[in-house]
């Protein structure tokens, strides 16, 4: 397996952000959704990841229902000159109501959970803001500009946007300049590339890609077979019964590639991604999630790991192949 060497390259967030390592850290499962947590080992994962040279973390409100942001905010305030901590807004969910799924991109809506996680995080600022799903109730002109007089008032830094389409894109970046763009994309998940990732280079916005290993499922052929009771991924089109066997064969062609260059699926999942952004012209921040410093050091030593044109081309068509949705 690759190992992590070297000191982790920095990128820049949008035109005028803040410079990250090339690989950020997602958080939700140390709180939620993906079975049963560790929080000691998540703190230490935490630990490790800076000490590596990650310096994005990513929450949400809504991940624990606020309590992924109560989790990570002792090692954000003792690490504040080191860490960009970006957080979202946009669903209902609430510890009253946990089970409400609903979007609200209202002004007064947005000004409040910005309000509530600044609280939860225990900081002044928040760096990078999210606007989680597009909500087409309201404006996106409004919530935008609700969104950039947070910016003005200095509670939160650089903004972004999870999931739009490419005329959405355009549209935000009107109204206040967008510094990030949460989609999903990985080997299996490649619609982005059509029309989204040519609006972010035309406009300058860096992508961090969210589920960059398929929600765990580029990790290993037999990964969702040992799926905890309650992880939301058993609930998944991609991971039912009718559908695992044939996407776990794709996952053991990547794992044969992979092996050939002395890594894992995972690595050559990210050092995919990495390349393909380069070949698309466009920056990339992936934020692979983990609750354990052994995934993270592999994820990391991706980074090293440079696929050649014969690998990508044995790669290109198993996006097509892939059976059932994501989520």
């Amino acid at each position: 397996m690759t190992s992590f060497s070297a000191f982790l390259p920095r990128i820049r967030l949008g035109t005028d952000g803040p410079m990250v390592g090339i690989q950020g850290l997602g958080c939700m499962g140390m709180s939620e959704f993906y079975g049963a947590t560790d929080k000691t080992e998540s703190r230490a994962t935490l630990e490790r990841a800076l000490e590596l040279g990650v310096t994005l973390f990513d929450t949400a409100d809504m991940y624990g229902v606020g309590a992924n942001e109560e989790f990570l905010s002792p090692f954000v305030r003792a690490n504040r000159e080191s860490v960009v901590i970006a957080t979202k807004f946009g669903y209902a969910r609430s510890l009253e109501h946990p089970d409400d799924w609903s979007l609200d991109n209202r002004p007064e809506f947005i000004r409040a959970s910005a309000e509530r996680s600044l609280r939860r995080l225990g900081v002044d600022t928040i760096d990078l803001y999210y606007m989680h799903r597009r909500d087409h109730a309201a404006p996106l002109e409004d919530s935008v500009g609700a969104m950039a007089r947070l910016v003005e008032e200095g509670k939160v830094r650089w903004l972004g946007l999870c999931a739009v389409t490419a005329d959405e894109l355009r549209t935000a970046h009107a109204v206040h300049p967008i510094a990030a763009l949460q989609s999903e994309w990985s080997i299996f998940t490649r619609e982005i590339e059509q029309e989204v990732i040519p609006a972010a280079v035309e406009l300058g916005v860096t992508l961090v890609p969210y589920s960059p290993l398929g929600r765990g499922l580029l990790t290993a052929p037999s990964f969702a077979e040992a799926l905890q009771a309650g992880d939301a991924r058993q609930q998944f089109p991609r991971f039912s019964v009718e559908n695992l066997h044939a996407n776990a064969l794709l996952v053991a062609k990547i794992e044969t590639l992979a092996s050939g260059l002395g890594a894992t699926s995972a690595q050559l999942a990210l050092a995919w991604l990495l390349t393909r952004a380069v070949e698309l012209g466009v920056r990339a921040v992936p934020i692979p999630g983990t609750r354990k410093r052994s995934r993270l050091e592999e994820n990391l030593a991706a980074v090293s790991l440079k696929p050649g044109q014969e690998t990508m081309r044995a790669l290109e068509p198993i996006a097509s192949a892939v059976q059932g949705l994501a989520v």
